[in-house]
């Protein structure tokens, strides 16, 4: 059965940095497109990055382009989101996702995913 967790989420100040990992078992994240997503208090979840399983092309929402980089590591099944610069805006919780099977686009549309990890709490606060 397929599972994502993700991890390394926190409190950080404005402009500081955090790393999240998406770990997946049940499936081999080099083969799909992954999607992050997050959820801040009140709101509904918005796409934030995406990577494509074709030629690992990646995306960004225009709120995080230049500040978030997504990449992936296969020999850990592991994909990253590492935040920079962070913003009181960025606080939600975040998602990795993964689609149900090929779709051969880097897509941050959330009808695109079926599997959902739990969520990683991110606190962007002084």
């Amino acid at each position: 059965q397929e599972q994502l967790v993700e991890s390394g989420g926190g409190l950080v100040q404005p402009g500081g940095s955090l790393r999240l990992s998406c770990v997946a078992s049940g499936i081999i994240l080099e083969y799909y497109a992954i999607g992050w997503f997050r959820q801040a208090p009140g709101k509904g979840r918005e796409g934030v990055s995406c990577l494509s399983d074709v030629s690992d092309r990646a995306g960004y929402a225009d709120s995080v382009k230049g500040r978030f980089i997504i990449s992936r590591y296969d020999a850990r099944n592991t994909v990253y989101l590492e935040m920079n610069d962070l913003k009181p805006e960025d606080t939600g919780v975040y998602y990795c996702a993964t689609p149900f099977g090929a779709l051969g686009k880097c897509s941050t549309v959330e009808e695109d995913y079926l599997h959902w990890g739990q969520g990683a709490q991110v606190v962007v606060s002084s």
